[in-house]
């Protein structure tokens, strides 16, 4: 392989973070006093994320310990588990839906509680809308909490959360807009920080990144999942014996290369799948598959639901919108 190859000098890991987009988002600023307790709901396929702007509160998620959340604390619920937060242990904690929100497009506000200390969050549910989303979430943790370490990365996070709470403290004209962007961003560095700090990111596919020869050849598959991929080719681009590649691979992704072809392309079907006036047979197409009935017997295997299926229940963008 030349030397001037460009895939020599791209970080698999950071191109895998640097493709996850968050959509189908719904934000709201809470204004909140003590005692008060609010219960978030399950919302299957999203990330809630909660950032402490002034007071405190409490988080507790089922399976994970409870937190006491600081100003300048980010913590995120990375699997749309339902979780509860509030002033205290003891306090009643209603459906947050049921509550009455001051309604700006995506953006809500919330005025809830008893009239004793003060406790301001900017919360929200978004989605990771990536064919590499489906890898990253299932490997998290019930609760990623970010709060000040020292660290350089820490200290970007800290100002970045400085910033946050000082827009949703004064509420210029836009800040709506800045605080949803900066909270997209935030919640992104919270996965890197997640990624980079803990002992459970280091192993399975995401220490497979890391490998350098592996984290090419994923990198590989993930940039042109259409091509006629086999075990041989991917072991000559990266200049091993197919057997070595083939052993090696399997040992850090826990699954054969070809197997991981296949699934990598049904997931990134599955994207496209939701995305408006995208029929199966152009999927198929884009795919590298030579009919539709080809790809939807894969499809089917693979996910256990034919893509029509999938197509058919694309999701309304604005439903979290609407029920938030």
């Amino acid at each position: 392989m030349p030397t001037d190859d460009p895939l020599r000098s791209q970080d698999p890991l950071g191109e895998a973070l640097h493709f996850l987009r968050v959509t189908g988002s719904f934000y709201c600023r809470s204004e909140l006093t003590a005692p008060w307790g609010l219960t978030m709901p399950a919302w299957q396929g999203c990330l809630w994320f909660h950032i402490v702007t002034a007071g405190r509160c409490r988080l507790e998620v089922d399976g994970a310990e409870p937190r006491m959340l600081q100003p300048g604390d980010l913590a995120l619920v990375p699997h749309g588990q339902g979780h509860v937060l509030g002033s205290g242990p003891d306090v009643i904690t209603p459906d947050v839906m049921g509550l009455e929100h001051e309604f700006q497009n995506r953006y809500a506000i919330l005025r809830h509680g008893g009239g004793g200390a003060a406790t301001t969050l900017v919360c929200g549910a978004v989605r990771l809308d990536h064919p590499a989303a489906h890898l990253i979430l299932p490997l998290l943790p019930m609760v990623i909490h970010v709060g000040p370490s020292g660290s350089p990365q820490a200290e970007w996070m800290q100002s970045t959360l400085r910033l946050v709470a000082a827009e949703a403290a004064e509420m210029r004209p836009g800040g709506e807009a800045v605080i949803t962007r900066l909270s997209d961003i935030l919640v992104i560095q919270a996965l890197r920080a997640w990624i980079e700090t803990d002992p459970a990111a280091q192993r399975g596919w995401l220490g497979a990144l890391r490998d350098r020869q592996i984290g090419r050849a994923i990198t590989l598959i993930h940039r042109d999942p259409a091509r006629a991929w086999t075990v041989a080719s991917l072991a000559n681009e990266l200049a091993m014996s197919r057997s070595a590649f083939a052993a090696r691979f399997t040992e850090l992704v826990d699954e054969p290369a070809m197997h991981y072809v296949t699934r990598w392309r049904m997931q990134t079907a599955r994207t496209l799948l939701a995305e408006d006036g995208v029929t199966v047979a152009e999927i198929a197409s884009r795919l590298g598959y030579q009919s539709e009935a080809a790809f939807s017997r894969a499809f089917k295997r693979i996910t256990g639901t034919p893509p029509s299926a999938v197509a058919r229940a694309r999701p309304d963008r604005g439903a979290v919108s609407r029920t938030g």
